[in-house]
C-alpha cells in the first residue's frame, strides 16, 4: 500500500510550486508521481497530420517526487504526513500522523 494514490488531493512542499495544490493523475514508478497543474513546462511538438495533431508549443506536465509533496488534511488545512494502522476488522488503513484522522475509511 502506498502513502500517496491517485486522486489524492495535495500540497507541494518544496521547489518551484511551493505551496500549490493539485490533485493526483497518475502515480508512476521510481516514487515519481503527475499532479495536475504542477511542475508544467512548455514544450514544443512537431505536427503530425496523419493523427490530426497540430504543432506548437504545448504545456505538459511532468512528474515531481513524492517526498516533496504532502497529502492534504481538510481538518488543519496543511499538508501532513500519512503512517499506517491496522483497524480492529483488520483492515490495513492510511491515517494523518497530526490528527490521527484515518484517510480512508
Amino acid at each position: 500500500m502506498q502513502k500517496i494514490k491517485k486522486g489524492d488531493d495535495v500540497i507541494v512542499r518544496v521547489g518551484k510550486d511551493k505551496g500549490k495544490s493539485g490533485r493526483v493523475t497518475q502515480v508512476l514508478k521510481e516514487n515519481k508521481v503527475l499532479v495536475e497543474g504542477i511542475n508544467q513546462v512548455k514544450k514544443t511538438q512537431k505536427a503530425n497530420p496523419n493523427t490530426g495533431v497540430s504543432g506548437g508549443i504545448i504545456e505538459k506536465d511532468m512528474p515531481i517526487d513524492i517526498s516533496n509533496i504532502g497529502l492534504y488534511n481538510p481538518i488543519t488545512k496543511k499538508a501532513d504526513r500519512i503512517g499506517f494502522k491496522f483497524l480492529e476488522d483488520g483492515r490495513k488503513v492510511r491515517y494523518f500522523k497530526s490528527t490521527n484522522e484515518v484517510v480512508d475509511a
